[in-house]
């Protein structure tokens, strides 16, 4: 999301104490032109959560306090500890493992396990910035559920009288006149009973939350606005993460002073080339898309008069591997001569062929008749020689 577009504006108006009139104007820091990168916000409040966890863990002899010892082999049961004595239910039970009822857990919690997580500091301060400018959109502090329908300006700039006040009623007065008593009133009606075992750690109730305000110096102002459900105090100086994108969720609905507001420019600077003045080793992100309308951006006269013309003609290759002992086409791709034979083949077994083959067999057969019948009156021919012959020596 480009913020430059949405929440960008020269000039923002700053509301005095009393709300009956504008207190003059200010410009927009140039922070709030920064890219809001969600996905950023989101991996940068998970990281920097862990480190405020507590370090927990099982005792070292959970688990392990029987006398019990394995039976071994050759008893037809496991060779797991099994309680010793007798006279019990509880004797020759199994124990220690994490499988037994009275064993230990599953690969105990340790409280040497490692809790904390080093986030890079440029990484932070680019969360710090996104977060920033989607407090000045308007949808995304709207999408996040905070009632802001009755407050004339987002982000909204409040004369430095607010850093003097000293008294809630003082604070819930000038909050209805600035219209964001509602989003306060929303975050004291959310209160309820937390579900699960909480209840029973000293976090009995759960809160929505507020508004944020946000303030150059903070001794008077934090002991006004501390006892309201949901609405929280910082110094510019000390803005994070965790407080501008509860939950990791962009949008937070914030109120700032007027030093407060001006001071963004001396931190972050106002020139995206050049390093931020407080910020060591850092320089504003800038946007990789200044226009997020990518249709209307591909769309436009200048990008198309400089487009090739369209290809009409698509030539589709053959990416697909085929089998060849199921393809004929790519088997004669492959080896021609199988072309051949099939088509010698298919000859053969067509129905004119079978027919001349089947007259030359028939006449074949003639022939070899023809041949043997004269090899048979050749063959009496010679006996009836034969015969002659051994009558005329008998007579002789």
């Amino acid at each position: 999301i480009n913020a430059e577009y949405m929440g960008a504006r020269p000039l923002v108006s700053v509301q005095s104490v009393s709300g009956t009139e504008s207190a003059g104007t200010v410009p927009l820091p140039q922070v709030f032109l920064s890219p809001i990168r969600s996905d950023l916000v989101k991996f940068v409040f998970a990281q920097v959560k862990k480190n405020t966890r507590h370090s927990y863990g099982v005792s070292r002899r959970a688990g392990h306090q029987h006398s019990a010892e394995s039976w071994g082999t050759g008893r037809a049961v496991s060779r797991i500890p099994r309680v010793s004595g007798g006279g019990t239910h509880r004797s020759g039970q199994g124990a220690f493992g994490n499988m037994c009822r009275g064993g230990r857990m599953f690969a105990p919690t340790k409280v040497w396990r490692k809790w904390t997580v080093c986030v890079p500091k440029k990484l932070k301060r680019y969360a710090v910035a996104s977060a920033l400018a989607a407090s000045a959109v308007t949808p995304l502090v709207m999408a996040r559920g905070h009632r802001i329908e009755q407050v004339p300006e987002v982000p909204l700039v409040v004369a430095d009288g607010i850093q003097g006040i000293q008294k809630t009623k003082e604070a819930i007065a000038l909050l209805k006149k600035l219209g964001a008593h509602d989003d306060c009133e929303k975050a004291r009606k959310s209160t309820k009973m937390r579900p699960g075992k909480g209840k029973m750690r000293n976090r009995r109730f759960v809160t929505r939350l507020g508004p944020l305000i946000v303030v150059k110096d903070k001794e008077g102002a934090e002991k006004a606005f501390r006892n309201l459900p949901g609405v929280e105090t910082i110094s510019v100086h000390k803005l994070d993460v965790l407080k501008l994108a509860p939950g990791g969720h962009l949008g937070r609905f914030i109120i700032w002073s007027e030093s407060a507001f001006k001071e963004l420019d001396k931190m972050y600077g106002t020139n995206l080339n050049k390093l931020c003045p407080k910020k060591r080793h850092f320089r504003l992100p800038r946007p990789m898309l200044f226009h997020g309308d990518a249709h209307r951006v591909i769309n436009s006269a200048e990008v198309q008069g400089s487009l090739r013309p369209k290809h009409r003609q698509i030539q589709r290759k053959d990416k697909l591997s085929r089998n060849p002992f199921r393809n004929k086409k790519v088997m004669d791709r492959l080896n021609p001569v199988a072309f051949w034979d099939r088509l010698r083949r298919r000859a053969l077994a067509s129905p004119a062929a079978i027919a001349k083959r089947k007259v030359a067999k028939l006449a074949l057969a003639k022939i070899r008749r023809s041949k043997t019948a004269l090899k048979k009156k050749a063959i009496k021919k010679a006996q009836k020689a034969a015969d002659k012959e051994e009558a005329g020596e008998a007579e002789e």
